[in-house]
């Protein structure tokens, strides 16, 4: 063997014996065991204290006994309060999700002691203005931010007088009565009662209702109305047609409202007037000029085209004209 093979084969050999030795452990300082940083836990696997506490249920606070204490007693109004908006417990805006039943009826502590001395807060037994502040320690913002002031505030109408959480009828809104019609007509009589003359909004047929034009909790505009600051405003968002402006301007239309020749509830005239043409029309042009003479039964008797026809037969365009021909309203 040459020195070269020689020297090969023993670097071979030292390289063996160096893979197939045991490595004796060094050992490590208490100190660097110390500063090892902590493998954090998986965010998706909560702490067993951490799943305790959601998996435990809530602890009521001093004073309150909980739901399922109310639910032994006040049998069914659970399963009401679970079933309305009220209910979810997911919302944290919800009853539900802060103290149940005493989110609204105060603590119950007291009253589960003793049920016929202490009672809890009754809805039905407070002023409107006591109920209004429970409510609108949640609804205030919305539709109902104007409640305060309103003229169903000022008259002392209380939520509970329109709304049931316990014993709804109505599919929404939680209304004492299956819709709004009905519920209205508990007050607002006469407007309902014009619902089923020949001429009337399409409320009956379900395409519109009360709270299609007006705001019960409160607006900013006359009777309740819900857009704009005037009833012409308010029209004009569904008849946009008649909103204007007009080179030729109807005095009836821009400066009264279109509440002075329409009955916008409901009218046995046509297009919801409130008198039948031409008498509508003799009630502000009376003066002599054409016609010269307030139109009679006499005068209508002989004249078929006054009394079938009447003003519009000429004057159409009696919202407005932007014709330049359209000084009176002319058919142009």
């Amino acid at each position: 063997m040459n020195i070269a093979a020689a020297l090969l084969f023993a670097g071979v050999l030292v390289a063996t014996v160096a893979r197939t030795a045991p490595v004796a452990a060094s050992p490590i300082p208490p100190a660097a065991i110390d500063n090892v940083p902590a493998i954090p836990a998986d965010p998706a696997t909560p702490e067993p204290a951490a799943q305790a506490a959601q998996t435990a249920p809530a602890t009521p606070a001093a004073g309150y006994v909980g739901e399922e204490a109310c639910a032994t007693c006040h049998t069914g109004y659970d399963a009401s309060l679970k079933a309305s908006k009220h209910g979810l417990a997911k919302d944290p805006r919800t009853p539900a999700a802060a103290q149940g039943c005493e989110s609204c009826h105060g603590p119950g502590e007291a009253h589960a002691s003793d049920p016929e001395k202490v009672k809890p807060v009754q809805f039905n037994k407070l002023s409107a203005k006591a109920v209004t502040e429970t409510c609108a320690t949640c609804h205030n913002r919305g539709p109902h931010a104007l409640w305060k002031g309103s003229q169903h505030e000022a008259r002392n109408v209380s939520c509970v007088s329109c709304h049931s959480v316990h014993q709804p009828k109505s599919a929404k809104a939680q209304l004492k009565t299956v819709n709004q019609q009905q519920q209205c007509m508990s007050c607002h009589r006469d407007k309902v009662a014009k619902l089923d003359r020949s001429g009337h909004m399409p409320v009956r047929e379900g395409k519109m209702e009360c709270s299609s034009c007006h705001n019960p909790h409160g607006s900013t505009n006359v009777r309740l109305l819900k857009a704009g600051n005037s009833i012409n405003e308010s029209c004009a968002t569904c008849h946009t047609e008649k909103r204007g402006p007009f080179l030729f301007e109807h005095a009836g239309v821009s400066g009264d409202s279109c509440a002075t020749c329409h009955d916008p509830h409901g009218s046995n005239n046509d297009r919801m007037l409130v008198a039948k043409l031409p008498f509508l029309c003799q009630r502000c042009h009376n003066h002599t000029r054409h016609p010269s003479t307030i139109y009679d039964n006499k005068v209508l008797g002989t004249s078929n085209r006054l009394y079938s026809r009447s003003c519009v037969s000429c004057h159409s365009a009696i919202h407005g004209s932007n014709h330049p021909a359209g000084a009176t309203f002319l058919r142009q």
